[in-house]
């Protein structure tokens, strides 16, 4: 029995992943194979021993100790994607939002209670006060062409706006699914200084931490509309203000509010309402579910953020599962041992990403633990499971 520890509400579309007979779920479990979570802060947890696998059911992974989980052989998994639609929704209504002063019209319109048979009139003498623009023909930059930019960037042009893009590291699938109307530009620079509006779509890591700040700002436009879904951290908060202050910046969305970003003008603070659709959950948890399984089960690793994608057919019904350091000669290792032990391999899977490396091999039978501890005695090797998978 596999088992479970469940640290948020996840969606039971998810956990119905899990066949009953098979894991064991809950909220209590002292010795998980596998833990499932969403925003629930890991970083003062003890890791138990019998951990396996983590997986967010979100894409952010700031909660999980990663650098923690790599060096215990423990994949951490994340859901790229699975929310994509809900944060594109959100980032299109914003861009309306910071374009037709819809905020401050809805606030002037609730000052008018009790006014009775007045409000009409006042509706009509002060709407001219919200007057705004139109999206169509005016300049967007996206910063950043994974899946939820990409869907950004094609709403965009299907509104009529002029859509440029930057991604230094585009995928294969994201520039399929680009629109060619989308005009790829080669520095972030050009990117400012052309665009009446910026939407941001890059994780918050060290090289994008802060990369909004003093001396991108003086290379944008003046009255330029700001949209970060994406992540607080991305946009300098006293630079940000500056610029507000300068006129640079005309409207701020982000749905990433603090303390600093709320006492600011021309802010429009949304509650980090990105992925919060029944649908995003839905599919956030399915995703993290069946990556959990396909891990536990197969040994097949699928959107980790710590340890490459690895997939191999089923050619056995035993398999072994090696995690270890990226050094010289642990393949070499690994088969010396198993052909002492007169062990047939039948298909082998070997990818390394960084400092670690993971093997899948299927074999003719079931190792003994002699030779598992054989394994775990070579200098480098961090986790070796032996599976027995059910019959192909």
């Amino acid at each position: 029995m596999k088992k479970i520890l469940k640290l948020n509400k996840i969606s039971k579309e998810g956990l119905n992943i899990f066949p009953l007979d098979e894991y064991e779920i809950g909220t209590e479990i002292s010795i998980p194979d596998a833990i499932i979570l969403r925003s629930y802060d890991m970083h003062n947890m003890e890791l138990p021993a019998s951990l396996l696998a983590i997986a967010r059911a979100g894409s952010g992974v700031n909660n999980i100790p990663v650098n923690e989980c790599s060096e215990k052989g423990i994949v951490v998994f994340n859901t790229p994607g699975a929310n994509a639609n809900a944060v594109k929704e959100l980032t299109i209504a914003g861009l309306l939002l910071a374009t037709r002063n819809i905020v401050e019209g809805i606030e002037f319109a609730k000052s008018l209670k009790g006014k009775g048979d007045k409000v009409p009139a006042l509706v009509e003498a002060g709407k001219k006060n919200y007057a705004g623009q139109e999206l169509y023909g005016k300049k967007i930059g996206i910063i950043g062409l994974g899946k939820i930019g990409v869907m950004v960037a094609n709403k965009a042009v299907a509104l009529g706006m002029q859509v440029s893009g930057y991604d230094p590291f585009i995928s294969i699938e994201s520039a399929w699914g680009l629109s060619r109307e989308v005009k790829r530009t080669e520095g972030l620079d050009s990117l400012l200084a052309g665009s009446d509006y910026l939407s941001i779509h890059t994780p918050l890591i060290n090289e994008t931490r802060g990369m909004i700040n003093e001396a991108r700002f003086k290379n944008m436009k003046k009255g330029i509309r700001i949209l970060n879904f994406s992540r607080g951290g991305i946009v300098n908060n006293d630079d940000l203000k500056n610029a507000i202050k300068a006129g640079i910046v005309d409207r701020y969305v982000t749905d990433f509010p603090d303390d600093e970003v709320l006492n600011m003008d021309k802010v429009i603070a949304i509650p980090h309402l990105g992925a919060s659709t029944e649908e995003a959950e839905v599919n956030c948890a399915v995703m993290a579910a069946t990556q959990i399984k396909d891990f536990l089960e197969k040994g097949t690793i699928k959107n980790s953020v710590n340890y490459m994608d690895c997939h191999l057919d089923q050619n056995s019904n035993f398999r072994l599962i090696i995690m270890n350091k990226n050094i010289p000669n642990m393949v070499g290792q690994i088969s010396a041992i198993l052909a002492n032990a007169n062990i047939n391999i039948i298909e082998m899977l070997n990818k390394s990403k960084g400092n670690y490396a993971y093997s899948i091999i299927d074999i003719e039978e079931e190792l003994s633990k002699e030779t598992i501890d054989a394994i775990y005695r070579i200098d480098g090797v961090i986790k070796v499971r032996s599976l027995n998978l059910k019959f192909n």
